[in-house]
């Protein structure tokens, strides 16, 4: 076998690989698109490619008076957007401290995030829920905020860590020579410098309640303060009258801001995750 095959025979494997996982992954995909134009109810009698696509199940979502979906809409982004501007804020002051500064407790700090983030959110359910309910937060955003935001720290606080320790400490000496204070190294000269981990922390904990079903039914109770999740859950939850091709049409629309999110902070995604995983 020549170079020249064998080379051949790499690049046809490696795009057959390329391909399958592409398929493993449009096939759900188009089966949620193609469910949500679908006219009837049921997933059984859905198509991928509907002979007589609607937009039904779309025009019911957007009524306000059979359906709060916008206001569950409203409330996932608020809740998201509130977790990604303040888990930015923190895990930014809390990678920076760990990286730049050596304190007493600073490698059991590191270690205790560590071992945080191998715990998942639903294994503390019930201390969780005693907490909430403790500090009057059940069925309140805030409670909601308060929680996904504790649980981005650990893990966002290792990859942030992780970037920043690239980042020569020659700026800040240099800095400091020229008199500026801790807080305008931090603001001026790392923060810029870290702006690809700060999109890839932002995205993380933008999709993060947008994804979590558990701890949001466990809090929230009340129909006009559900997320999407819970909203939508109960599309299909019900004995009778449940509709899975409305659920499918909320479903894909609950991906629009994600993708558009994902599109924005594209040129900081890559450089970011890798840079904030190779170094600790």
């Amino acid at each position: 076998m020549t170079k020249k095959q064998s080379k051949l025979i790499r690049l046809t494997i490696s795009y057959l690989i390329i391909l399958t996982m592409t398929a493993i992954v449009l096939y759900p995909l188009l089966w949620v698109l193609g469910s949500s134009f679908n006219p009837g109810n049921s997933l059984n009698s859905s198509q991928m490619f509907p002979d007589n696509p609607t937009l039904k199940h779309y025009q019911f979502l957007f009524d306000l008076e059979r359906s709060n979906y916008l206001l569950w809409y409203w409330n996932s982004m608020k809740i998201s957007l509130m977790t990604m501007i303040f888990s930015v804020i923190l895990v930014s002051f809390t990678a920076y401290s760990f990286s730049r500064y050596r304190f007493v407790g600073r490698k059991n700090g590191l270690m205790t995030f560590l071992i945080l983030q191998m715990i998942p959110n639903f294994a503390a359910l019930i201390a969780i829920f005693v907490l909430a309910t403790r500090l009057q937060l059940i069925d309140t955003h805030l409670g909601l905020i308060l929680f996904y935001v504790g649980g981005q720290i650990p893990m966002s606080t290792w990859l942030m860590k992780g970037y920043l320790d690239t980042i020569p400490k020659d700026l800040d000496e240099s800095a400091r020579m020229d008199g500026a204070g801790h807080f305008r190294i931090f603001i001026q000269i790392i923060m810029p410098l870290a702006k690809p981990i700060i999109s890839v922390v932002a995205l993380f904990a933008f999709i993060a309640p947008l994804g979590d079903f558990i701890i949001a039914r466990i809090l929230l109770r009340s129909n006009e303060q559900y997320t999407l999740a819970v909203g939508l859950y109960d599309l299909v939850a019900k004995q009778f009258g449940n509709s899975f091709t409305t659920f499918a049409a909320g479903a894909v629309l609950v991906s629009v801001p994600i993708a558009l999110l994902f599109l924005v902070f594209q040129k900081y995604f890559v450089s970011g995750l890798t840079a904030g995983g190779t170094k600790g």
